[in-house]
């Protein structure tokens, strides 16, 4: 399906460019049964079998009033079985990385690009659970999965906290909308705009975050990069140094000769590029990738490849601009056809075939396919039909 006509399904009437104009970082959007018939993606216990997975990121929220608790995960069945009859809610993280049903629900966002998109993260919750009023840094879709659930918001100025909780909540929330969200309804929210999500009866809520760095963070990190290609040659020099009355004092020449060292740290927007690719395709660090138990060598690959295509991984995150490419950290330079199928790959999550006269793109492809970063088409649908 479409960017395109997924917006408009998804969005309601309006399109996708409408929806950005109007709404993107602006102000909240309701839309009812935004997903006819959505009856979630996996079953309470299946979720809570992911929860105790090592590489999963999942955590229980308890709510008795104004006090909370919240379990780490990973979270055993037993745990849950301890849990009272209400007021409790699991989150889990990245479920795009174990279901590719998750994976495909989130394509229905594609008309946001991938480089601003975070993850799903699926909560149930108990009758009355919850994580208490809050606001979030980054823009946030939440679609109603079976049960009801009812949110207020409001765009208050007053974002102060609650003292010593386990959670970031809102010490005072003033909500001015509220609905009742049921399977299917899908509420958009700005950051910034703070809401309170309580489920009126067991419920689940899937929610597609979009990632907003924070400018300090991405300067932090870009000077990190640069520390691989700025490279000042020779050492501090002082040949005309005279005898220091104040030892202590750091003199006028030093300082004008650092400076003038550190001015000439320079960059092109080549840098920035290579810099935000590998940033944004960066694994998280507790995501590992497991590579095939019997790999084919490169000739048995190519053929597979070939009649059957691939896919990217579930936990692959791969973008690109022009002919450089970036798969979970890492760069690479492709032209020709070749950047035209790993454009396509990109965009789509997978090749239905592969053009192996191409040598240099199946070698590639067999390197990130040894490496755990995309797998055998067809291998990928077997897995969907299980």
């Amino acid at each position: 399906m479409s960017p395109r006509g997924t917006a408009s399904t998804l969005l309601g009437a309006q399109t996708a460019n409408a929806f950005l104009s109007r709404y993107w970082q602006k102000r909240p959007l309701l839309v009812r049964g935004a997903v006819p018939g959505f009856e979630g993606l996996l079953a309470p216990r299946e979720l809570m079998r992911l929860a105790g997975r090592e590489d999963a990121q999942a955590r229980v929220v308890l709510r008795a009033g104004r006090t909370w608790q919240v379990h780490e995960g990973p979270l055993s069945l037993a745990h849950f079985r301890r849990l009272p009859a209400r007021g409790w809610t699991l989150l889990l993280h990245d479920v795009d990385h174990f279901l590719p049903s998750a994976r495909d629900l989130l394509s229905r966002f594609s008309f946001v690009p991938y480089a601003r998109l975070d993850d799903l993260m699926v909560s149930y919750a108990a009758p009355g659970g919850g994580v208490g009023p809050h606001y979030d840094s980054y823009d946030v879709f939440l679609l109603q999965g079976p049960g009801r659930r009812r949110w207020r918001i409001g765009h208050q100025r007053d974002l102060g906290l609650v003292e010593d909780a386990p959670l970031k909540i809102l010490r005072r929330f003033r909500p001015e909308q509220e609905w009742v969200l049921q399977a299917g309804d899908l509420l958009y929210l700005p950051p910034g705009w703070a809401h309170d999500g309580v489920a009126l009866e067991a419920c689940m809520t899937y929610s597609v975050g979009f990632r907003a760095p924070a400018w300090r963070e991405l300067t932090v990190q870009f000077l990190r990069f640069l520390e691989d290609s700025a490279k000042p040659d020779g050492l501090y020099q002082d040949p005309r140094l005279q005898a220091a009355r104040y030892p202590a004092r750091i003199g006028t020449d030093m300082l004008d000769q650092v400076a003038r060292r550190l001015a000439r740290i320079q960059w092109r927007t080549g840098d920035v590029l290579r810099f935000l690719g590998q940033y944004l395709t960066e694994p998280k660090a507790h995501v590992f990738f497991t590579p095939p138990r019997a790999r084919l060598p490169l000739e048995a690959f190519a053929h597979r490849a070939r009649t059957g295509g691939v896919v990217l991984d579930l936990k692959s995150d791969m973008l690109y601009r022009g002919n450089l490419f970036f798969l979970n950290g890492e760069s690479v330079q492709v032209q020709g056809r070749a950047r035209d199928a790993l454009a396509r790959l990109a965009d789509t999550r997978e090749l239905s075939a592969v053009d192996t006269t191409r040598r240099g793109l199946v070698a590639l492809l067999h390197k990130w396919y040894a490496a755990g970063y995309v797998g055998l088409r067809e291998n990928d649908a077997r897995r969907r039909r299980r």
